[in-house]
């Protein structure tokens, strides 16, 4: 398998892209921003879109994505997300008001999006490629990822703030090689962080202190003007687990 970053930062500016990851040729890890910079011939080979959360910064793709290649293809994108997360879409976003509901269009047989609801924990096989949802600790109602190829697996902890429950599930991943993680906001915004539920380095230090399996650690989803003391802080305080800042258009196979 194949992950390239097309966008990881907490916001936008020159040439920051928000949430999103190219899984090989066909699948979308979140669809913030960075989907906008593919071509419309990469946009048309996309297939499925799995969703973190809702935020717009995991989302804002998605519609004109859709609106772009939906009448070039002959099928339909699926869209894949917790049944909260997909009804707050259907209802905000693909509502005939802010955008079309492409559930329905062209008809509601043959339309250019559809819905695929999972569970946390279910695991969805995609062509020998095998994704499982993993619990996160948002605001909203949000997971994260595995990405298993049968030889490595890469976790992505979304959104997340403490959370112990994404631990135990990870660390019973036997073939674990990459694990990226969020860290939002430097320490002097721990309250911010507490309040948006969003990790800071120095709680970064005390969830990897729960894992207990070796990974390559990235960091990623930095709010802008702060990549540096972010990235300071965490080369300070996690130094012994050598994490990394993830960065646009970099590739990792596993």
């Amino acid at each position: 398998m194949k992950l390239k970053v097309l966008g990881c930062s907490g916001g936008i500016g020159g040439n920051l892209r928000t949430t999103s990851f190219l899984l090989d040729h066909d699948v979308l890890i979140d669809a913030g921003t960075g989907v906008m910079d593919l071509t419309v011939s990469e946009l048309k080979l996309i297939d499925h879109i799995f969703i973190t959360h809702s935020h717009l910064d995991h989302i804002a793709s998605i519609p004109f994505l859709v609106d772009t290649v939906g009448w070039m293809r002959d099928k339909p994108i699926t869209l894949h997300a917790t049944e909260e997360t997909l009804n707050i879409l259907k209802q905000h976003i693909f509502n005939w008001l802010i955008w079309p509901d492409f559930n329905v269009i062209p008809t509601s047989d043959k339309p250019f999006m559809v819905y695929a609801p999972f569970s946390v924990g279910e695991t969805i096989a995609l062509g020998g490629r095998k994704i499982t949802s993993l619990p996160a600790n948002h605001v909203v109602p949000a997971v994260g990822f595995q990405l298993d190829s049968g030889r490595h697996s890469l976790v992505f902890s979304g959104d997340t703030t403490i959370n112990d429950a994404l631990w135990q599930v990870v660390n019973e991943i036997e073939n674990l090689s990459h694990l990226i993680i969020e860290t939002a906001f430097s320490n002097k915004e721990l309250d911010l962080a507490v309040a948006a539920k969003h990790l800071v380095p120095s709680l970064l230090v005390e969830e990897l202190k729960k894992l207990k399996k070796a990974a390559q650690i990235y960091v990623t989803h930095l709010k802008p003007g702060e990549i540096e003391l972010i990235m300071c802080e965490i080369e300070r305080d996690a130094a012994e687990f050598k994490p990394r800042m993830l960065e646009n258009n970099q590739v990792i196979e596993f």
